[in-house]
């Protein structure tokens, strides 16, 4: 085993990772599939403890981990094509894949998630890993040291900015958003939700890109599963740790609830947007672990959740445009016209669709189907870039 793990760093293709990438994203469908069809989306947020309940809390919080996971390994898989790479080339991959993600979150994410012409920009996960990437290309021209030092900074200090507002609409506040606040907001002709604030995720990716270290082809596997169990370990005690002491890390304190579940959601319920030092802890050092002991030869179910890792962009926004148009069918379904699945802005805060959804039992079965019929569409696609290397833009995709 150890030889063959040996052989997939040298070849770059590291299959932990691809792994890990497609458990990413099938708990990323997921939670999609509950922002269309899940009664309550439209009422309130499942993260909200006077309202939820522990089994839709926990439909939420497992998709906590997409975001950070998926920008984390994708500065993971900037380090492993540097022996591909030169510097400069790798410079410029990243820079201009990178814009290719702003671009594409713009013109082709954000009318799939609406199916309207333009009236909103959201700008969310792929947005800011293709800033993220812009950024590390910069980046990657210092000491390694120093992207390490730069990007855990960005992790874990940030939340020091959490009581600084930039109130109105105006290039100050606009900016302040695009750094560290989530905030909507609304132009003569367009209004651009700023989803995710920028800061710690740029510091994920390149503390990601340290990572990539560890799979380097002189590292010995039984190394690197020692260091990643005593990071998954440490990085999660520390979550526990800081969490309790509940001083620093989140801008929201968890608090003693009715009943001791309630108490457990309330410590776990920490802040995504954006992403505070506590919620990239919780969420990084079980991925640590996952890794650890995904290095092992795969079986049946694991062979096919590595395919959607392999073609991550893909399986993204196609599965988008598969689960809305879903979501269209299901509108009628429940009474309401087919145009009301048409959305002016992000898709839970629709006042048209108040009222509308289905149980949590009836999303996961739509999200199984969605998976059913996505795998053999991913599948397809990885064989084709496996069979089309020579394509240089397929590594866009």
């Amino acid at each position: 085993m150890t030889s063959t793990l040996t052989a997939q760093v040298k070849n770059k293709r590291v299959e932990s990772i691809d792994l890990l990438r497609g458990f990413v994203m099938l708990v990323m469908a997921l939670d999609h599939v509950r922002d269309y069809f899940h009664q309550g989306a439209y009422l309130y947020d499942p993260t909200d403890l006077t309202h939820t309940t522990p089994a839709l809390f926990f439909t939420r919080w497992i998709t906590h981990f997409c975001a950070p996971i998926f920008t984390f390994l994708a500065g993971t898989a900037a380090y492993l094509s540097k022996s591909r790479k030169t510097t400069k080339e790798l410079s410029f991959f990243l820079f201009t894949r990178g814009l290719w993600l702003v671009v594409l979150e713009m013109l082709v994410v954000t009318p799939g998630w609406t199916f309207h012409p333009y009236v909103i920009l959201i700008w969310q996960v792929i947005w800011s890993i293709g800033i993220s990437m812009i950024c590390l290309s910069l980046l990657i021209y210092f000491p390694m040291p120093l992207i390490l030092v730069i990007g855990l900074l960005c992790m874990t200090a940030h939340n020091l900015l959490d009581n600084v507002h930039v109130p109105g609409e105006g290039g100050n506040a606009f900016f302040w958003a695009f750094l560290h606040e989530q905030r909507l907001f609304s132009f003569s002709y367009i209004d651009i939700f700023v989803g995710y604030p920028i800061i710690p995720w740029i510091g994920t990716m390149a503390t990601g890109y340290c990572f990539g270290r560890l799979y380097a082809s002189d590292v010995d596997p039984a190394r690197r599963k020692k260091a990643l169990i005593r990071l998954g370990v440490g990085v999660t005690m520390l979550f526990i740790i800081v969490r309790t002491l509940n001083i620093y890390g989140d801008p929201h304190a968890w608090a003693p609830q009715h009943n001791s579940v309630f108490t457990l959601l309330s410590f776990l319920n920490t802040t995504k947007y954006p992403p505070s030092f506590l919620y990239l802890l919780m969420t990084l050092g079980p991925a640590f672990l996952f890794l650890a002991y995904a290095e092992r030869p795969l079986n049946g179910f694991t062979k096919k959740v590595l395919v959607f890792g392999r073609v991550p962009l893909f399986f993204y926004i196609i599965h988008i445009y598969f689960i809305h148009l879903l979501a269209v069918v299901g509108a009628q379904i429940c009474g309401y016209k087919w145009t009301d699945m048409i959305i002016s802005t992000w898709v839970t805060l629709s006042p048209g669709l108040k009222g509308y959804g289905f149980s949590l039992g009836i999303v996961y079965l739509i999200w199984i189907g969605v998976l059913v019929v996505m795998y053999p569409l991913c599948k397809w696609y990885d064989r084709y870039k496996s069979n089309h290397k020579e394509k240089k833009w397929l590594s866009y995709l």
